[in-house]
């Protein structure tokens, strides 16, 4: 795969855009070269002059989405219902960006990305922070990282790619605020927060859940 340093020039940049797009509509598999050299205004040889194949495409632009979202969403391990919350809005925001992801998880072959695979490294560097919270006293050391890391993250997607369930119009924003609150309750749930401040997210506290007993 080209190196982000190497892939700087206008014609990279349209590539990349294209391919963005070409990816989220149509998957991997389903995406095509030729269309996404046409939208880029260049050459099907040309893509592959700065990617050596399609999955190398993909990879690339996925690890680009992955750093945008993880810069406008940052994990916080000690505020992980507040994180949630986050990134349920944020990809609530920017569907398109969900789809290029899921398909990634859908059709690469398990096991087989290079060892600098962006995606993987972001998966390592998070995986990472939230074991350094658990040793510093912010997270029950009884989970394993893992487990914490994948769960508040399916619980934060989990309306993303419902778009048949979320009515259009004017009830849409009421009721993303209500998935939203809802997430936020469960991860608080599994996982409270020890931040300092954490309760300026309004809607960290959730709808009341009534304890067991």
């Amino acid at each position: 795969m080209a190196s982000r340093s190497s892939v700087t020039d206008a014609t990279s940049d349209r590539i990349i855009s294209a391919a963005t797009a070409e990816f989220a509509r149509h998957g991997i598999a389903g995406a095509r070269v030729e269309r996404i050299a046409k939208a880029a205004r260049t050459s099907k040889e040309r893509v592959y002059a700065y990617f050596r194949s399609k999955e190398a495409l993909y990879r690339f632009v996925a690890g680009r989405e992955l750093a945008a979202m993880a810069e406008a969403v940052p994990l916080d391990p000690a505020d992980l219902p507040g994180y949630a919350g986050r990134m349920h809005d944020h990809a609530t925001r920017h569907p398109e960006r969900h789809r290029l992801m899921m398909w990634g998880q859908l059709e690469l072959p398990a096991g087989e990305a290079p060892s600098d695979d962006p995606v993987q490294e972001s998966l390592r560097r998070k995986i990472e922070l939230v074991r350094k919270a658990q040793e510093a006293g912010h997270l029950d050391p009884a989970w394993e990282p893992e487990d914490i890391l994948v769960f508040v993250s399916q619980l934060a997607l989990s309306w993303a790619g419902q778009t048949d369930l979320v009515p259009l119009g004017e009830e849409r924003d009421a009721f993303l605020a209500a998935r939203r609150a809802a997430i936020v309750a469960a991860v608080q749930r599994l996982f409270p927060s020890t931040a300092e401040g954490s309760r300026s997210d309004p809607d960290c506290d959730g709808p009341q859940i009534r304890q067991p007993g």
